[in-house]
């Protein structure tokens, strides 16, 4: 019913992938797989009703809290996840980052520490800083099962008195761990035991792969906390900004809300991110079904064919993303010796893991999430990269 294997021209659309990938890079001819947006149309039911709003002609100040986007937003949470929501609870803001932003400034002071599993999503680092936060690492352990967190060492950070947030990326970006029931309930019961809030950052939710399950922050909290998401990654929306979230208590929703409208002036949203966000969760549960079957095809094929080429990788894909976290320490490479390979001889752009921090040194990240014919390109120039080096 939909198609995902055609290829859709973005050049000369100022799209950051493609257009300004120079920025990064430093050279304009690249095959791009970097940021998290895909290279799909959105959904159909999207674009129609995005332009029967355009057709409708005045675009004037708009009101984020209406029945339909509150509606829309507990029927997805209800239908993909089993789990009900207190609409009372929602806010919105123009995205998830501006949102940890203003919430971390709300539940902290200069200088405290935020609390965040490493390797982080590289604007985890920038809001931390930039807010004059400190960032407390707690590393993620790769094990045979996948991405563990060390409990303990998450609970040493959470008891520094000095460490009021837990930022929480779940699924994690950029490693791809869902977080079990189990997990979250013990890390709800440490904040809670250790008066540390909770900001979480579900924006992949609905990107999680076979055998897995998201569990929202909502069904296992305790102590205040937010919980922060959009349809951005999902339908591939970014460009229209938009995000929403729940925040549990209701000091904090005022106060947040009081920022948003008061001291920021965004009380008014982009109302065609309302249009899509509506259509999204009433209408386009189909395509995204059959947008996530290609996904998981197209990590698969990653791992086959790397796999194939350097069997001491046997790389997995990732439990959650389109974005293939890809250990290349077993070939015992130099991450800039590849990069520089990778631009001025391949012509791709894949992110080098370090980007994410020191943990994510011997690692790159490889946005899968494009026709299969693109990302056919991409892996075999990987492959030939790694091979220069040997």
């Amino acid at each position: 019913m939909f198609d995902f294997a055609s290829v859709v021209d973005r050049h000369g659309t100022w799209c950051t992938q493609w257009d300004y990938v120079a920025d990064r890079f430093g050279a304009a001819d690249l095959l791009p797989f970097t940021i998290s947006d895909m290279d799909f149309a959105t959904a159909p039911c999207i674009t129609d009703a995005l332009t029967q709003r355009i057709n409708h002609g005045v675009f004037g100040y708009s009101r984020w809290k209406n029945d339909e986007f509150l509606a829309a937003v507990a029927h997805w949470f209800q239908q993909r996840f089993a789990c009900p929501i207190d609409t009372d609870t929602l806010v919105y803001g123009p995205s998830v980052i501006y949102m940890v932003s203003e919430l971390i400034r709300q539940w902290s002071q200069a200088d405290d520490g935020i609390v965040v599993h490493t390797p982080a999503y590289d604007a985890f680092y920038k809001a931390i800083e930039g807010n004059k936060r400190i960032l407390v690492p707690v590393a993620l352990n790769k094990e045979a099962d996948g991405w563990q967190c060390d409990m303990a060492a998450l609970e040493a950070a959470l008891a520094e008195p000095q460490n009021k947030i837990l930022l929480l990326c779940s699924p994690h970006n950029p490693t791809g761990k869902v977080w079990t029931r189990e997990e979250l309930t013990q890390m709800a019961q440490l904040c809670e035991r250790h008066n540390v809030k909770v900001i979480s950052d579900e924006i992949h939710m609905d990107m999680v792969w076979s055998g897995h399950q998201h569990i929202p922050w909502c069904a296992v909290a305790e102590g205040p906390w937010a919980l922060l998401t959009s349809g951005s990654k999902s339908f591939n929306i970014p460009a229209l900004t938009g995000a929403y979230g729940l925040i549990g208590d209701e000091a904090s929703r005022s106060a947040y809300l009081d920022a948003l409208k008061g001291r920021d002036g965004l009380s008014s949203p982009s109302v065609l991110a309302l249009v899509a966000h509506i259509a999204a969760y009433q209408q386009g549960e189909p395509w995204l079904d059959a947008l996530r079957a290609y996904l998981e095809a197209n990590l698969s094929y990653v791992a086959t064919e790397l796999n194939a080429a350097f069997p001491q990788l046997n790389w997995q894909p990732p439990q959650a993303s389109y974005l293939a976290w890809i250990d290349l320490r077993p070939l015992n490479i130099d991450d800039r010796a590849l990069q520089k390979a990778l631009i001025e001889e391949q012509k791709v752009a894949i992110m080098p893991g370090y980007t994410y921090g020191p943990e994510g040194t011997g690692f790159v990240r490889l946005n899968a999430g494009c026709p299969r014919s693109k990302l056919e390109q991409g892996v075999q120039r990987l492959i030939a990269g790694i091979r220069s080096l040997g």
